[in-house]
């Protein structure tokens, strides 16, 4: 074999081995890629809240609404009233809403938005993002326990206040749709929850209990990746 043979094949073996190395590069860098992706998913899925109503047996919480005006929401219920914190009830005063929640997920919930039904709404899709109201102050919900959620229409002209008035007075189901997700800022949801009247569920609970709408979510929705379903 003369020179120009061995060069050859000196030339084919760095040929194969560069092959052989560029394999193994390319297995150790998509193996670290999957790795990377599934520590990935386990951080998300160690942040991530998920949002139900409350417990019955769960206590009793005061909401303030930063206007002097308090609320009791019992375990699993929710709260509508139309007033001033003296009790009394004018034409042009601010409807409150307030829901018990728990934090069912494994991570703390930021709650960002919300939209409100008047009735029981049951339709397939959530409503459109842009026609969320935002919360005025960030609500914490902490893994395995219980917080709320708070709204108002304050101002007469708003195109809901005398639908979501009409309900509350009337004593009648209403519904509303959350906007959360977790403390990092992602991972955001939407919950419907809707509230019923005791007597609409053919529930008859204690007389003397602080309990005026029971609250129950319906569907789930992820925003930031595929839903459940």
């Amino acid at each position: 074999m003369n020179w120009s043979n061995w060069a050859t094949v000196a030339d084919l073996c760095t040929a194969l081995g560069t092959l052989i190395l560029a394999v193994a590069t390319f297995s150790a860098v998509r193996s670290a890629n999957l790795t990377a992706r599934v520590a990935q998913q386990s951080l998300l899925v160690g942040l991530r809240p998920v949002l139900m109503a409350s417990r019955q047996e769960d206590p009793t919480q005061k909401v303030n609404f930063g206007d002097d005006k308090w609320v009791r929401i019992p375990g699993g219920g929710a709260v509508g009233e139309v007033g001033d914190r003296d009790g009394t009830s004018g034409p042009d005063d601010p409807v409150y809403l307030a829901v018990a929640l728990r934090n069912a997920g494994s991570g703390i919930a930021v709650l960002h938005g919300w939209h409100f039904y008047p009735g029981w709404y049951r339709e397939d899709a959530h409503a459109p993002l842009d026609e969320f109201r935002w919360q005025t102050r960030d609500l914490y919900i902490p893994v395995g326990d219980i917080g709320f959620w708070q709204g108002a229409f304050r101002e007469p002209g708003d195109p809901r206040y005398s639908s979501a008035r009409k309900v509350i007075e009337d004593h009648q189901p209403w519904t509303v749709e959350l906007l959360y997700g977790d403390h990092e800022g992602g991972q955001r949801c939407v919950t419907r929850f809707t509230m019923f009247p005791p007597g609409h569920m053919a529930l008859h609970p204690d007389p003397k209990a602080d309990l005026r709408w029971f609250a129950s979510q319906s569907r789930h929705w992820n925003i930031d990746r595929p839903d459940p379903r």
